[in-house]
């Protein structure tokens, strides 16, 4: 059987926050991110995309949603609900993916028109 993951202090939480993932709150027991999005498809494509990463890393974040926004919880359960490794790095590939901007990156894709709001479908901040 495994060990039980390390949960950290808030202190530390908030300092890795700070450091590494500024964007991410300590709330309520939990690192938090909110999306805003477009609309209703922008809202599924962010759920889908946190959905894979968090099968794929076999640990499961509570999330929320409607039409222009998803929120996300992580904890660790093994931890007694405490925050640990496994949600600083699934917060890390969450922000990676749902924060990616192709057009940014000028390697050939060029990432939905910005001119046109109807193929808009996450806020960037």
């Amino acid at each position: 059987m495994a060990d039980t993951p390390h949960a950290y202090p808030p202190a530390e939480i908030e300092a890795r926050l700070s450091r590494d993932l500024p964007r991410w709150r300590y709330q309520d027991g939990t690192l938090h991110r909110r999306y805003e999005t477009h609309g209703w498809k922008g809202t599924v494509l962010v759920i889908g995309a946190i959905g894979h990463l968090a099968e794929a890393a076999w640990h499961h974040p509570d999330i929320s949603a409607s039409w222009g926004w998803v929120e996300i919880r992580l904890s660790t359960h093994d931890a007694g609900g405490g925050i640990t490794d496994r949600d600083f790095a699934l917060a890390a590939k969450i922000e990676d993916v749902v924060g990616w901007q192709p057009g940014l990156e000028g390697q050939g894709l060029e990432g939905t028109p910005n001119a046109n709001p109807r193929f808009a479908y996450i806020k960037y901040d």
